[in-house]
């Protein structure tokens, strides 16, 4: 009786698991037809001269992109933007927050303020940006009330300021969101034993909120990153193809050379981005799992 038993529970397992698989089937074949095989199709451009004759030529198309001005001017301009935007994002989103954690007046219309971002379509906050940031917008007559002469903000050296603010406005009602899912999820006994020993805020902050919000950071900073890089539709909505100076991001020179259907510089281009996205996220990986590992159970 026990081995009948125990070779139907063998049995079952294997028909579960090969339901499991047929059923997942559909999802691991799409995943491969649209991202695996043309991720490795677009190695396989970024490492040959040309589509047609297919002559191997290894990493002379990296070089060739890292020689070229409009990338390099795009890679710096990019990396600017994430580097200041991203860690913006994720702090100031995680102090909004914190503020809506504790008791203050009009905490359902504060948080409202900050998620109509999601619910307003592109084009739309581009034209309100439009109407704020132009030579004759709202912001110049504003300044000029104090006579500070009005510029295009655009085309001058504050074009960054203009759509990392843009940026922020889209981005930390979501993140915020999920960082006060997060919040409740703590265990409100470490608070309550904390209090009981004595602990300040600054004390629960960092020694217990922090540590229990290390994921969440984590998956914050990825999507603020991924987002920061998806910035480019704003960017040509407001400025065009060839933006002014320090709005010419990595989208700019990857659309601009596949219009003009230079391939082998496309795929390069899309490689190094590539590469860049998996090392920065494995960074954040590995600073995560030794700053919260001990909280992961």
């Amino acid at each position: 009786m026990n081995v009948k038993g125990h070779i139907a529970r063998l049995n079952n397992r294997s028909r579960d698991h090969i339901n499991g698989m047929i059923w997942l089937a559909p999802s691991f074949l799409g995943v491969g037809l649209f991202y695996i095989v043309p991720f490795f199709v677009i190695v396989y451009y970024s490492l040959i001269d040309n589509p047609i004759a297919g002559n191997f030529v290894f990493l002379d198309n990296f070089i060739a992109l890292f020689g070229n001005n409009a990338f390099r001017q795009a890679s710096a301009n990019t990396l600017k933007f994430s580097v200041v935007a991203v860690p913006l994002a994720v702090v100031l989103s995680l102090l909004l927050a914190l503020l809506l954690e504790a008791r203050i007046p009009l905490k359902s219309r504060f948080r409202t303020f900050f998620l109509s971002p999601l619910m307003v379509p592109v084009a739309s906050i581009v034209l309100i940006w439009r109407v704020l940031f132009h030579h004759n917008g709202v912001i110049n007559e504003f300044l000029m009330l104090f006579g500070v002469s009005g510029f295009d903000w655009l085309q001058s050296e504050y074009n960054q300021v203009v759509v990392i603010t843009l940026y922020l406005w889209k981005t930390l009602g979501y993140n915020m969101i999920l960082f006060m899912s997060a919040l409740s999820n703590i265990p409100r006994t470490l608070l309550e034993v904390a209090d009981v020993e004595g602990a300040g805020p600054l004390y629960k902050l960092i020694a217990i909120k922090f540590r229990y919000l290390s994921p969440t950071m984590l998956f914050v900073t990825i999507l603020s990153l991924i987002s920061s890089f998806k910035v480019f539709r704003e960017i040509y909505l407001l400025t065009g193809d060839y933006p002014y100076g320090g709005l010419y991001m990595l989208q700019h020179f990857m659309n601009n050379i596949f219009r003009a259907l230079d391939y082998q510089r496309l795929a390069s281009a899309a490689v190094v981005m590539a590469i860049a996205m998996v090392m920065i996220i494995a960074v954040l990986f590995i600073a995560e799992n030794r700053y919260g590992k001990d909280v992961e159970g």
